[in-house]
């Protein structure tokens, strides 16, 4: 099984497909994934072949290794175009996120000033008003909505407790047109015979209606890029994903498309 598992607490830079010149800031204990998805496509593989054996890194340890970090960075001339949470799991169940955003925002602002912060979360945990006014704080609150479709998000994006993709779309609607929505979208079929393929107007259609509920300040699309630990998915093509993305500028939507 592919597995792709980030060091904790700062990773990188990398160069991010969306994001640019991207420091990652990762909330899981390294070499473990925690996530309140279990996404039949992440890189990172699946919760249970990969469970934490240490604990989360504190909040003090979090802002120390950063600010060395961008000690180096700035003294090299090389400095980040965005700081981004992501990693092996999902950061805003870190319990000391708001603080941590704070913590961030301050060293940003000491550092790199023009840098951008960014998160990057499956939104599971925005009906959480402590987890929301942080989300608020960032530059980009990158949130996930694969679908409007139940079955569809029982099957891919695999919730590990109850999750009501109406009440989603209310926390999302919630961010009052600050938030960006990311979506992936792929083809192929699972070895127990479900169709992924997410690319048709059945699926896109109603996901647009939600989106104009929503009001994001920008709809980010894309498809997988790496092996997956679910065999059988298959990358949506340019001309899929292109059709999509003119469908959401026609309804008046900012899109940006990584292929």
């Amino acid at each position: 099984m592919p597995t792709i598992l980030f060091p904790s607490p700062i990773f990188g830079p990398v160069i991010s497909r969306r994001l640019g010149v991207s420091l990652g800031i990762n909330l899981i204990p390294e070499g473990g994934k925690l996530c309140s998805f279990d996404c039949i496509y992440c890189e990172c593989g699946f919760n249970a072949s990969n469970a934490p054996r240490t604990p989360r890194p504190k909040r003090e340890a979090v802002a120390e290794a950063l600010e060395k970090k961008l000690q180096a960075m700035q003294a090299e001339g090389n400095l980040p175009d965005v700081i981004t949470f992501a990693g092996n799991g999902e950061p805003t169940m870190h319990p000391q996120f708001p603080a941590i955003i704070d913590d961030t925002l301050r060293l940003r602002n000491e550092y790199c000033p023009k840098a951008r912060v960014a998160v990057l979360s499956n939104a599971f945990h925005c009906e959480r008003p402590t987890v929301r006014e942080a989300l608020l704080k960032v530059d980009d609150a990158i949130l996930k909505l694969d679908t409007v479709d139940e079955d569809y998000i029982r099957h891919v994006d695999r919730p590990t407790r109850h999750y009501h993709v109406q009440d989603i779309i209310a926390h999302l609607a919630a961010f009052d047109g600050q938030a960006c929505i990311q979506t992936l979208f792929m083809k192929g079929m699972t070895p127990d015979g479900f169709n992924v393929d997410n690319t048709g107007d059945a699926y896109v259609l109603p996901w647009i209606e939600a989106l104009r509920q929503i009001r994001p300040r920008r709809v980010m699309i894309y498809t997988i890029d790496r092996e997956t630990p679910t065999q059988g998915l298959l990358k949506a093509t340019p001309k899929e994903l292109d059709r999509i993305a003119d469908l959401l500028r026609q309804q008046g939507f900012e899109a940006e498309v990584s292929y």
